[in-house]
């Protein structure tokens, strides 16, 4: 029996409205999309994920959305989705769909019938109520991720609504069944159509403590830098999301997924992930899911990634999904490492490496640094909080470098947000045809993993090295192949005898020299070898 065409592959991450604008509206759209598929199709990567394209307010940009069914207007219309669709399937691309079913914008209807209906309406309990205290405060203690208490006053039912994140982003209710139903037929609407599956946003928070239980505090021996960087995380987020049960929830989902054939539901776990099910086996909770583990991460560690398979091997029926970029955390190379071309050759190299499913972020594969952004730039919520402390998600989800022209290729119009100055010389122009490029070394590596049973479905087995250095062995059957990095800017030497004997592959990262069980690694090098 064939493996299931997600187990191993490597979907690429659009952030749809920064990708590419066709009509110079300054928005990117599905016919821009469109018309770089041959772009993408060039990576070698398996299919894409798409950020939300619904209907949107856009007061946390598309996470917060107004109508399932349909396609936001500054995207296109459902029509330019079908031809997206058939385009992507002639490239040979799947196709996956960002799904945000946790909660919905205060203008979905959905949100306005449970508001105005009152609390007998038909859809009253569609969202999480709750009385207020005597005072008028909130029910309980629970806190937004987006700061602040995580309950908003609604005078018409003269009830606070639940919200774990904007106060526009009201808590959809799982334990409603007229709500979960209407939240599976979002599924099957887009399943129906011929999508390839769904990345879940924030899968572990469907279900909440109906007794609305106060969460607990942290306690301050545990406390880290991370606890401390926002309020929200100075409590244990075990009432108002991540509950044990929702273990069983997330398998429903996947059984409803299922039902419509060879399709991929994976989901996006941020807190309290051994609870809210992220490790579930592949056949028990959704086909795969991906942590905050290494994306929250500072630096990139051969113990930060020892750690991570550590805990992985602790479920064992796990098929996990890997990534180290996306649109909600600065880029990889300036906060995993110095921001330089060879730390982007090599952290490319570890990531198509690595075992499990990988996500690939638009741009990730030219090498981008993180963006500068003044506080007049920045249209993300989470940045105007936080300024000048935190300069919030804007940096990573500047548009993407197609040219050097005045808006780097991205459009004819004013772009929505700022492009960056600093991604003009590693334009997708710049480095098509430099065979030297991080491009096309993301293209070679790639093509490396897809080539290989063994390093896109084989095991991974450590090997004894001392830090700055990593080394793995990947393995299925009789192929192996050594995997070896320095996650350093100083050389360094590994000896291990697993590579005595082996034979070094031709692409590498940096400057690689193999001698018996010996292997001398330039700053950020990535060596490959044949056992």
């Amino acid at each position: 029996m064939s493996e299931a065409w997600w187990k191993g592959a490597i979907l690429y991450h659009v952030y749809v409205r920064s990708f590419f604008d066709s009509d110079a509206d300054g928005q990117g759209d599905l016919a821009g999309l469109e018309e770089k598929l041959d772009y993408i199709a060039s990576l070698g990567v398996d299919g894409i994920w798409l950020s939300p394209i619904h209907p949107s307010p856009d007061r946390d940009w598309g996470y917060d959305v107004s109508d399932f069914e349909d396609v936001h207007p500054d995207y296109g219309t459902l029509e330019d989705f079908d031809r997206l669709l058939d385009a992507a399937h002639a490239h040979g691309l799947k196709v996956v769909l960002d799904e945000v079913l946790a909660h919905t914008s205060d203008e979905h209807a959905w949100f306005i019938d449970s508001l105005t209906g009152g609390s007998a309406g038909e859809k009253a309990d569609w969202y999480v109520w709750a009385d207020p205290a005597d005072d008028g405060t909130a029910p309980n203690n629970w806190l937004s991720v987006f700061g602040g208490p995580a309950w908003a006053y609604q005078p018409h039912r003269r009830q606070h609504y639940h919200h774990k994140f904007l106060r526009q982003q009201p808590k959809l209710n799982w334990r409603s069944p007229g709500a979960r139903a209407a939240a599976m037929q979002v599924l099957d609407y887009w399943l129906e159509k011929g999508v390839d599956g769904f990345r879940l946003d924030v899968a572990g928070a469907y279900l909440h403590d109906d007794a609305l239980t106060d969460n607990p505090a942290v306690p301050p021996e545990a406390r880290t830098a991370q606890t401390w960087s926002q309020a929200a995380s100075l409590q244990r987020h075990i009432h108002d999301a991540n509950l044990i049960e929702n273990a069983e929830l997330l398998d429903a989902v996947r059984r409803r997924v299922e039902a419509w054939g060879d399709r991929f539901v994976f989901g996006e776990f941020f807190e309290e992930e051994a609870r809210a099910g992220a490790y579930l086996a592949s056949d028990e909770g959704l086909h795969s899911a991906y942590t905050f583990v290494l994306l929250t991460a500072e630096r990139m560690t051969a113990r930060l990634v020892r750690d991570h398979y550590a805990q992985l091997a602790s479920h064992p029926g796990h098929w996990p999904t890997i990534s180290f970029s996306n649109h909600d955390v600065p880029r990889a190379v300036s906060r995993l490492a110095d921001g330089s071309p060879e730390a982007a050759r090599m952290l490319l190299g570890l990531l198509a490496t690595l075992q499990g499913t990988i996500l690939i972020y638009q741009g990730e594969e030219l090498g981008l640094p993180q963006a500068k952004l003044t506080r007049r730039e920045q249209r993300d919520p989470v940045g105007d909080l936080y300024w000048p402390y935190a300069g919030g998600r804007d940096g990573a989800r500047t548009p993407m470098p197609w040219s050097d022209d005045e808006t780097l290729g991205f459009s004819k119009g004013e772009a929505w947000l700022t492009p960056s100055p600093l991604h003009r010389a590693l334009s997708v122009a710049a480095q098509d045809d430099d065979e030297d490029s991080v491009l096309n070394f993301a293209r070679a590596v790639i093509a490396l993993r897809q080539d290989s049973q063994a390093l896109r479905t084989g095991e991974i087995v450590f090997l004894d090295a001392a830090e700055p250095a990593l080394a793995f062995v990947r393995r299925d059957g009789d192929e192996a192949i050594a995997c070896v990095f320095n996650l350093s800017p100083e050389p360094c030497i590994v000896e291990t005898p697993a590579l005595e004997d082996g034979v070094l592959l031709e692409l590498r990262a940096g400057e690689v020299e193999l001698r018996g069980g010996s292997i001398g690694l330039s700053p950020f090098a990535a060596a490959f070898v044949k056992l």
